[in-house]
């Protein structure tokens, strides 16, 4: 197929370029570049692409293309909670119109990258699978529960939308992030021998890696369209289950001489849930997660002492919102979240 990828000079767009190339398909990005230079090691050849704003796609984007994953939005909730009218301007309205125009233009499969947070604070013990209720807690959450109920209304026979609810993403990609959970506390332990834990660490997270995201998403791209035609799917693994508490001890394993302090000061996070991802497994039989957060932790080790993780770096390159603050400071990124980089569309890298 050839597919249009937003965000693929983002954490997860960097390494899922080049899972769907293996796979033969031909991939073209579309990026406004906020998050390029986000870099830790040699990032490899990024697919020709738009370099263009989300909010500003038009139609000739789409011409020629069979499908589009849709990975660009402003990814975490603290950097929503920044101004949570830009989040629901990018992550919500900008997804659906981007989404209408697919449709305008003939593209058959759409898959959203949407998240495992929409089930909030699910409460009880049990897993939550597809239909339990959505309980988004965040803006971020909120605009993917927004988006997956508009775009289904445009889902007929020639449009087929899929929502793949990912659980929190770990591992090492070389457009790094540093604020999400297993990748911060492993970046902390390296530079410090500490493992800090700022939660009470009860919180259940559901984990995985960016590279079994990749694999979810080949997969949905060809898996027959009655098997995923406008359904919802999470992604991850049942043994990547595990509280914030179970995550630092996985840390303190991989992180020869590090020790761990949970300070519980940030009190109790009410973002906590256990999820059941057998749905998507019997709609692409044969896709299972590989990789172990025991793994990923190891990786993520492996990788910050090789390419030299410095602690400025790690607190601001690598953190989404701090890098933005700081590009907002330079003047490179404007109050609306657009790039003022002085460069016109490009057709290519």
């Amino acid at each position: 197929m050839r597919v249009l990828l937003t965000g693929h000079k983002g954490y997860l767009g960097t390494v899922m370029a080049p899972v769907l190339e293996s796979e033969g398909h031909e991939v073209v990005g579309l990026d406004s570049g906020l998050f390029e230079g986000c870099v830790l090691g040699p990032v490899p050849d990024d697919p020709p692409g738009h370099v263009v704003d989300l909010r500003d796609v038009r139609l000739e984007h789409l011409f020629g293309v069979d499908a589009v994953i849709h990975l660009a939005a402003l990814s975490n909730d603290p950097l929503g909670a920044l101004a949570p009218a830009l989040t629901y301007d990018i992550n919500h309205h900008a997804a659906v119109r981007l989404a209408e125009l697919a449709k305008a233009a003939g593209v058959r499969r759409f898959l959203y990258a949407s998240t495992c947070s929409v089930y909030g604070a699910s409460g009880g013990s049990g897993l939550v699978d597809e239909d339990a209720p959505l309980r988004p807690a965040t803006p971020y959450a909120e605009s993917k529960v927004k988006v997956e109920a508009d775009v289904a209304a445009l889902a007929d026979d020639d449009f087929s939308p899929v929502y793949l609810r990912n659980a929190t993403a770990f591992g090492y990609s070389p457009r790094l992030r540093a604020d999400i959970v297993l990748n911060n506390l492993v970046g902390h332990a390296v530079l410090t021998r500490e493992v800090l834990v700022l939660s009470d660490g009860t919180p259940w997270r559901p984990l995985v890696h960016a590279a079994d995201i990749a694999r979810a998403f080949a997969g949905a791209l060809v898996a027959p369209q009655a098997a995923v035609h406008n359904q919802a799917f999470n992604i991850g693994t049942e043994r990547n289950n595990v509280t914030v508490a179970e995550i630092a001890e996985q840390v303190v394993e991989a992180v020869p001489g590090a020790t761990l302090r949970i300070t519980g000061e940030a009190g109790a996070d009410p973002r906590s849930y256990r999820v059941d991802f057998s749905r998507f497994r019997e709609a692409v039989p044969g896709f299972d997660c590989a990789w172990s957060l025991k793994d990923g932790a190891v990786e993520l080790v492996e990788a910050y002492q090789r390419h030299r993780l410095s602690t400025a770096d790690f607190e601001r390159r690598f953190t989404r919102l701090a890098w933005l603050r700081d590009r907002m400071d330079d003047g490179t990124v404007d109050g609306t979240l657009r790039a003022q980089n002085g460069q016109s569309e490009q057709n290519g890298n």
